[in-house]
C-alpha cells in the first residue's frame, strides 16, 4: 500500500507542480506527518523533491524531472471506464484505483492534453442519484462486484415483496440506474441458460456469502442489451392500462415533470383545448392502486375520465380524504 501511495504522491507533484503538505495529505487521505515521511522516502530513493519555504512554499519536483512509471495495471485500466462516475467507482471499491489510473494517464500525456483533461474534470461532474432521494444503502456491493469480476458463485439471502428467499447466484453484471444498484445474475441455474437471468435490487440483500466456486458466463451474453430489453419488458408489464384524463393548463406543465417521457408523449397526443384551456390526454398507467396514487399528485388540476374502474377508485379516494379532513364529499 505504501508503494502505491508514494507513486500517487510523485504523480501529484508531477501533474500539479508545487503542493503543500496539507494539500497532499488531503489528496492521499493520510496525515500530514505521513506526507513528511513519504517525502523523505522519495528523496532517499533518488527522486529530486525540493522544499520551498514561505507563504507560497510547498513541495515540488526539480525542473525537468519526469517519472516514466505510468504503466496501468489491469485494475487501473478497468477502473478508467468509470472515470465519469467517481461516486459509483468508490462504491465498488475502486476509488483509489481510479484516482491512481487517472494520475498515471495524465502523467503520460503531453502537457497541453494533460491540462485539457484537468479542465474537463474541473468543469463537468456526473451526479447519478435522483433529486430529493438518497441512494439505497448497499453494504454488499464490494463483495458482489468482486464476484462479478472473478465469476464467483454467491449464496444470497434476498428480501422480496412476497417474503424472503435464499438463492445461489451466478453474477453476470452490475447496473446503476437512477442512483440505485442492481445485480443481473443467473439464479440457481446449473446450466447457465440465458433464459434464467434475473435482476436483483442490491439494497434488498439481507446477507451475501462469496463462495470459492466459479462458473462460466453464458456465451454471447451482453449486459447492456439484456438490461435494455428487460427494462422495456418491465415498462410494458407495469403500464398495462391507459388512463383518459382531462387536465388544466397548469397540469399540462406538470405532466412531464411528474411522469417524465410518458407525460410528454401524452401531451403530444392531446386533443384540442376547450374554452378554459383544458385538454384531454391518454397516458399509460400501472395497476389501479398505483395509478390512483400517481394521478392524485395532480390534485384538482386533473379529472379522470376513464376507464370507469379507475375513475371510481379516484372518486372513492377523494371521498375518503374529504371525510378524513371533516369535509362533505361532493355528490
Amino acid at each position: 500500500m505504501r508503494a502505491d501511495r508514494l507513486l500517487c504522491l510523485l504523480l501529484l507533484l508531477q501533474n500539479r507542480g508545487r503542493m503543500t503538505a496539507p494539500e497532499l495529505a488531503a489528496e492521499l487521505e493520510v496525515s500530514v506527518r505521513t506526507v513528511y515521511r513519504d517525502i523523505e522516502a522519495l528523496g532517499a530513493s533518488g527522486v529530486p523533491v525540493l522544499s520551498d519555504r514561505g507563504p507560497a512554499g510547498g513541495y515540488r519536483l526539480m525542473d525537468g524531472y519526469r517519472t516514466r512509471l505510468t504503466g496501468l495495471t489491469d485494475a487501473e485500466a478497468d477502473a478508467l471506464f468509470l472515470a465519469g462516475a467517481p461516486g459509483p467507482a468508490r462504491d465498488l471499491g475502486l476509488g483509489a484505483v481510479l484516482a491512481t489510473a487517472q494520475l498515471k494517464l495524465r502523467a503520460a500525456l503531453p502537457a497541453e492534453l494533460a491540462d485539457r483533461t484537468r479542465r474537463v474534470q474541473e468543469r463537468f461532474h456526473l451526479d447519478t442519484p435522483a433529486w430529493f432521494r438518497d441512494a439505497d444503502p448497499v453494504p454488499y456491493l464490494e463483495p458482489v462486484a468482486r464476484a462479478v469480476w472473478e465469476q464467483r458463485v454467491l449464496h444470497a439471502h434476498y428480501r422480496r415483496w412476497r417474503g424472503e428467499v435464499r438463492r445461489e447466484l451466478r453474477p453476470l453484471g452490475l447496473v446503476l440506474k437512477g442512483g440505485n444498484w442492481y445485480l443481473v445474475a443467473l439464479a440457481d441455474a446449473r446450466n447457465a441458460a440465458v433464459g434464467a437471468v434475473r435482476t436483483y435490487r442490491m439494497s434488498r440483500f439481507v446477507t451475501v456469502d462469496l463462495t470459492a466456486d466459479t462458473f462460466e458466463r453464458p456465451a454471447g451474453f451482453d449486459l447492456a442489451a439484456h438490461w435494455a430489453e428487460s427494462s422495456r419488458n418491465l415498462e410494458q408489464a407495469l403500464h398495462a392500462d391507459t388512463a383518459r384524463l382531462r387536465i388544466s393548463p397548469r397540469a399540462q406543465r406538470l405532466l412531464p415533470m411528474q411522469f417524465g417521457a410518458l407525460g410528454r408523449q401524452a401531451l403530444d397526443g392531446a386533443g384540442p383545448p376547450d374554452g378554459e384551456g383544458w385538454v384531454e390526454v391518454e397516458m399509460p398507467v400501472e395497476t389501479q392502486a398505483v395509478a390512483v396514487t400517481d394521478l392524485l399528485r395532480l390534485g384538482p388540476e386533473a379529472e379522470v375520465l376513464g376507464p370507469p374502474g379507475l375513475r371510481q377508485a379516484v372518486t372513492e379516494a377523494v371521498a375518503a380524504l374529504a371525510r378524513r379532513y371533516g369535509l362533505t364529499a361532493p355528490g
